[in-house]
């Protein structure tokens, strides 16, 4: 969800939201929505890698908020799967999308994070880009309709589905208003090796939201 505001046309260069897959794709099935999710033109994914890479030379404050967060890993204790749903529970009561908050020693430090525009390696890197698009939201709000443990595979992973609605803080007050899916995938060790993203628009419809002036977003709700 932290990935698509570097559309926006604005003088300050933001993240793109990373929290809108392609239509019909949300599915607690990974591999159904990483096929669904291959339909996102590659154009868009190759700009929002590039704009998350300018973001990154162009933030030093936030790497030295980073530094501040080192050291505080492996100080959550969880001895089963219950264990990290109810903290990632804990953290949707935190809107850990919109606010940046979210419990990071639950994840490992390579995992996975994928959504329809982008994929990339590393807690520390999704910890950034979350830190660097809050404070374009007004009034955000992220709901959790349904967390719980599913089988994929040969073992136990999580699904939650949420809605996300925030304004952006442009003249015409756009307004994000996306459904989706996140696969939480837990390896051996009780940690989340990959965070998977599905949404019910496609990354262009994403996008479009930007430039759609709130009044008329909002009348279509």
């Amino acid at each position: 969800m932290a990935r698509i505001c570097c559309f926006l046309p604005s003088h300050k260069i933001l993240l793109p939201t990373a929290r809108f897959h392609g239509v019909q794709c949300c599915s607690s099935d990974p591999q159904s929505s990483q096929r669904k999710q291959a339909q996102t033109p590659k154009f868009l994914k190759l700009a929002v890698t590039g704009v998350t890479e300018l973001i990154r030379l162009f933030s030093p404050h936030v790497q030295e908020r980073m530094d501040t967060v080192k050291g505080r890993v492996d100080s959550i204790k969880v001895s089963d799967i219950d264990d990290i749903l109810r903290v990632i529970k804990s953290d949707y009561e935190k809107a850990y999308f919109v606010t940046g908050v979210f419990t990071e020693e639950i994840y490992a430090d390579n995992c996975t994070f994928e959504d329809p525009t982008i994929k990339f390696q590393g807690r520390d890197l999704y910890l950034r880009n979350l830190k660097l698009l809050v404070p374009f939201f007004d009034n955000p709000s992220i709901i959790l309709n349904k967390i719980e443990k599913v089988l994929t595979s040969d073992r136990e992973n999580i699904v939650a589905s949420w809605r996300l609605r925030t304004c952006l803080k442009l003249p015409w007050r756009p307004i994000i208003l996306v459904n989706g899916k996140t696969v939480y995938d837990i390896d051996e060790e009780l940690r989340v090796m990959g965070h998977v993203e599905s949404w019910d628009i496609s990354a262009l419809q994403a996008v479009g939201q930007i430039f759609t002036p709130g009044f008329l977003s909002s009348s279509s709700e």
